[in-house]
């Protein structure tokens, strides 16, 4: 009896110690991982304000980023911090703004609300104009899974700023009846290919269905910058990479699906691969958003017009331009 006893009690007692165990050891793996995530963000933060203040990037840039990208650093931005961050305006211009507009001191950038954020976006952009700040050419980068929609964002795009450069790739495929060369692509041999290779005159490249070649040649990419056009690039995952590695200043931009349920709806409305050759397009679209986080930004495409206006904003584009 004595013994059954102390089982039964010893039992009763085994949750409370496993909990008291748990209290020592578990949270010390978390606090230790929690602080190191504050300190990466504090610091992630304090260089986006440094760049805010030296003027590297603009405040409405800034801006766009915290509210289009719900997961960026610049959304978890409070607007006290990001507004004093801002050149020439100081503790009491920004208390009069916060006021103006009715936002709290203790609102971040990206919990704005749809008003606000038209608010502060206005604001902005009046600053910018009253002050002669003018948006600077820029790569953007455009990427993300099969059937996410990108070739409707760039045709949109494309549509109301056809002034945008949209690169021409360059391959090592024989042209097919009707393309012609630097205007479907640069068909070039093998051996020119290896030459851009070698002389780094491509910004990224890869081998498609194991035989030709195609890669993004730098040349007509810097001549656009130079002459004060936008570049658009719609690759691939690897090639948004490869282009980061090369031109860092490049901003590269994940679009995303709304939901995996609507990626895979949208495949399957195409009607245009098979059932076998879907699954294998989901699998590899579940690697690729798996990478949304290397990007700058994302974009979630959930209405077209929104989406594309979305990466035209974030291109710096406008229709004075």
């Amino acid at each position: 009896m004595r013994s059954e006893k102390l089982l039964q009690n010893g039992l009763r007692l085994w949750p409370s110690l496993w909990r008291s165990v748990a209290r020592v050891n578990m949270p010390t793996v978390d606090r230790v991982a929690a602080s190191r995530a504050a300190v990466a963000a504090r610091r992630a933060r304090a260089s986006i304000k440094a760049d805010l203040s030296n003027g590297t990037r603009t405040a409405l840039d800034v801006f766009l980023v915290g509210t289009i990208d719900a997961d960026s650093v610049e959304a978890s931005l409070r607007m006290t911090d990001f507004l004093l961050s801002i050149p020439a305006l100081g503790a009491k211009k920004m208390e009069s703004v916060l006021s103006s507009l009715n936002i709290s001191s203790r609102k971040r950038v990206g919990g704005l609300g749809p008003r606000q954020r038209a608010a502060v976006r206005s604001f902005l952009e009046s600053r910018a104009r009253s002050r002669g700040e003018h948006s600077r050419p820029r790569v953007v980068v455009l990427a993300g899974p099969t059937a996410v929609g990108k070739g409707t964002i760039v045709a949109r795009i494309l549509e109301e700023f056809p002034e945008v450069h949209m690169s021409v790739s360059a391959t090592t495929r024989a042209p097919r009846p009707g393309e012609i060369d630097g205007v479907n692509y640069f068909f070039v041999s093998p051996e020119e290919f290896d030459r851009l290779i070698a002389e780094n005159q491509l910004l990224e490249w890869a081998v498609v269905h194991g035989t030709q070649r195609y890669g993004t040649p730098r040349g007509p990419v810097e001549e656009s910058l130079r002459t004060g056009v936008s570049v658009l690039l719609e690759i691939d995952i690897q090639g948004a990479r490869q282009v980061k590695a090369h031109m860092p200043e490049a901003r590269t931009v994940f679009l995303e699906p709304p939901s995996w349920d609507e990626l895979a709806r949208r495949l399957e409305s195409r009607g245009t691969e098979t059932a076998q050759e879907r699954v294998r397009r989901l699998e590899t679209a579940r690697e690729e958003l798996a990478s949304r986080h290397e990007f700058d930004v994302r974009v979630v495409n959930d209405e077209v017009g929104l989406a594309a206006q979305q990466v035209v904003d974030l291109m710096g584009l406008t229709k004075e331009h």
